[in-house]
């Protein structure tokens, strides 16, 4: 009996392969997953790694199995799947483990429309399935066994994000793209081709084994060979994209990162502008900037938990617009309320090829405060180190405390959020403040509560 518990999170199937899982657990997925859908027909796809084609190729046999006709559309980016979906109006699954070193793989699966799967909405009956025919073996279904056929999305998807934010008239720009060996290599050179950039391409050759960085942007270590190119060419602005290429992180002409809290609050601005108002979402840690901007602009700012599934449940029961978080998750409701790093940047380049500054210029408008970034502690007693931390400021005057996520204390010109990680013994801490002077005071007081 596999266990699945170590491979199935919240939010997809996670994994090294082939020690927790291998195809024949795929084919078993593709199987339970046509059965939860009720689907009849789905679209798959799968990223560079050198064992996505043969899991994908499993969990399509497996779902042909129960009946489905199954459209596979090869070598795409996280994002170009979730059009596919979408467009094509089929349940889908993406073979890929992000950012995650070479020996993992993943599944990310979505109804049609791109509707996110995750544990309380299919992914726990897909586990309880597999487990139970990987013991007992597949039930027959019935049903005829439905067809493989092979499609080529890319350059549809890419027609799609062009004709969303329109690049013709804009001022021709030199951009500098870090796809991390990723699928950007495979994405930008069509939905960038005939624009007016000029693009400087680095490490776009695919290969999931990563030998240049890890394909994580977050990660200020994996972004430096970006900064150096960009200031070695005197680029308007550089763009690193994460394995799937769902993410992207941008930054300055200077080679200085943009923090994902001014490309939210940029791109709502202008979908805004686009939409004539409307709602857009923000996790609990994304920069005072951001609701601040979507009042100026018109908008209305909605406060959600940290997660996709929360920004995207909260975008579909309010109809918003836009969503962003720090992570460099960017959700449009013109994209079936699914995360595009590529139609931000595209959003990004034509603010910038707009006007005549520097992208530091422009998007200092949206940078207003001072912020820690997110910073992690190694906690032996997460509950016991999060209520010395509530104790406290519990009683502080001109305080404010809410537990939407974790726990957020709010001061006149501060703020912080503490939340415990729910796969590692860590607690994650975001602090914010008008000066820098007191963010630290507060970054310094709460790491001292949290570390003892």
């Amino acid at each position: 009996m596999p266990d699945l518990s170590h491979i199935v999170k919240a939010y997809d199937v996670r994994g090294v392969v082939p020690d927790q899982w291998d195809e024949t657990l795929a084919a078993l997925f593709g199987a339970a997953f046509v059965q939860v859908t009720d689907a009849k027909a789905i679209v798959v796809g799968h990223d560079m790694r050198p064992s996505s084609p043969g899991l994908t190729r499993a969990f399509a046999e497996g779902a042909a199995a129960r009946g489905a006709d199954v459209t596979e559309i090869g070598l795409c980016s996280t994002d170009q799947l979730y059009y596919a979906s979408g467009s094509l109006d089929m349940p889908g699954a993406m073979f890929t483990a992000s950012h995650n070193p070479a020996q993992y793989n993943g599944i990310k699966m979505c109804r049609a429309g791109a509707a996110p799967v995750g544990q309380d909405t299919g992914l726990s009956e897909i586990r309880a399935l597999v487990e139970e025919w990987a013991e007992k073996g597949l039930p027959a279904s019935g049903a005829a066994t439905g067809t493989l056929t092979q499609r080529d999305v890319l350059t549809d998807y890419a027609q799609y994000l062009r004709d969303l934010v329109d690049l013709r008239g804009i001022r021709p720009l030199r951009i500098v793209v870090d796809a991390g060996n990723g699928m950007g290599g495979h994405t930008v050179p069509t939905v960038f081709d005939g624009l007016p950039l000029e693009l400087d391409a680095l490490y776009f050759e695919l290969d999931g084994t990563f030998p240049n960085h890890e394909a994580n942007p977050l990660d200020p270590a994996n972004i430096v060979d970006l900064q150096k190119r960009v200031r070695e060419k005197g680029a308007d602005l550089g763009v690193a994209f994460d394995g799937d290429a769902d993410r992207c992180f941008v930054v300055d002409e200077r080679g200085e990162p943009v923090s994902p809290s001014a490309i939210t609050a940029l791109v709502a601005s202008r979908e805004l502008a686009k939409h004539g108002g409307g709602t857009v979402i923000h996790n609990c840690i994304t920069s005072w900037s951001v609701p601040e901007v979507v009042k100026e602009s018109g908008g209305t700012p909605v406060r959600t938990r940290v997660g996709h599934s929360f920004i995207k449940a909260e975008m579909a029961s309010t109809g918003a617009i836009f969503g962003g978080e720090h992570s460099a998750h960017y959700y449009f409701r013109d994209f079936w309320n699914a995360d595009t790093g590529m139609l931000a940047a595209l959003h990004v380049l034509a603010a910038l090829g707009g006007q005549q500054g520097p992208l530091s210029q422009l998007v200092a408008s949206y940078d207003r405060y001072a912020a820690s970034g997110e910073i992690n502690s190694t906690v032996d007693d997460q509950a016991g180190r999060a209520a010395a931390v509530l104790a406290a400021f519990s009683d502080r005057e001109g305080v404010e405390l809410d537990h939407l996520d974790g726990l957020t204390a709010t001061g006149a010109d501060w703020w912080f959020n503490l939340r415990a990680s729910n796969t590692e013994p860590l607690l994650r801490l975001n602090v914010e403040a008008r000066d820098a002077d007191t963010m630290a005071r507060i970054r310094d007081e709460v790491l001292a509560l949290v570390r003892g």
